[in-house]
């Protein structure tokens, strides 16, 4: 997923060649149970539709994706309750340190000290929901 050289800094997330296939065939499959039977198709304004939807959500998801990496400094791919308080203070100086704890343990989905980028997701996601 992450590569690296020596001394180089880790690229950017990016769909390996069979990961992009499994997305395709994900997508197929969602366009076409979305087909009424009855009909010879799908209307072009339903396709399009689906395909805005999916085209901002991955937008959204890369955008997760870049917040993520500028917090992870030490390119682990995960966040500490250190990295936290760090990002906090570039982003949030005068945020209290115990609403930054309680952020990182609400955020911490397996409680195990690290946040993931599926839990850093995850939360993100969460909070545009409410």
């Amino acid at each position: 997923m992450f590569s690296s050289q020596a001394g180089a800094r880790p690229r950017s997330w990016e769909a390996s060649p069979s990961e992009n296939k499994k997305w395709v065939e994900i997508e197929a499959d969602s366009v076409m149970s979305s087909i009424n039977p009855n009909t010879s198709g799908i209307l072009l304004e339903e396709f399009l539709n689906i395909v805005r939807k999916k085209k901002e959500a991955q937008v959204y998801r890369n955008e997760i994706r870049h917040i993520f990496t500028a917090f992870d400094v030490h390119y682990r791919g995960f966040l500490t309750l250190e990295d936290f308080k760090k990002a906090f203070k570039r982003v949030a100086p005068k945020l209290p340190e115990r609403t930054v704890l309680e952020a990182f343990r609400e955020t911490d989905q397996d409680s195990d000290g690290h946040v993931s980028f599926r839990d850093f997701e995850y939360a993100m996601n969460h909070g545009q929901t409410k």
